[in-house]
């Protein structure tokens, strides 16, 4: 059972882009919840869950090319 380097690769590639994100979404939303007096919380929100999702889709789609690489299903 070989692994394929190459998916392996790529697999990583989505982990490194999702740990940053995974770090800079809650950081936004906590940014965004101490200025709610500001006109821009709801966009800065906004843009916190999202950072926060995409991350989270990244981590998730990144295990699963792990996954696939692996097994070689």
């Amino acid at each position: 059972m070989a692994t394929n380097k190459a998916l392996l690769a790529k697999a990583l590639k989505y982990l490194s882009g999702a740990l940053p994100l995974l770090f800079i979404g809650p950081a936004v939303i906590h940014n965004a919840f101490m200025n709610q007096k500001n006109d821009w919380h709801y966009f800065v929100l906004a843009i916190g869950i999202a950072f926060c999702v995409f991350g989270v889709y990244c981590l998730f789609f990144g295990l699963k090319t792990i996954m696939k690489s692996l097994f070689n299903d």
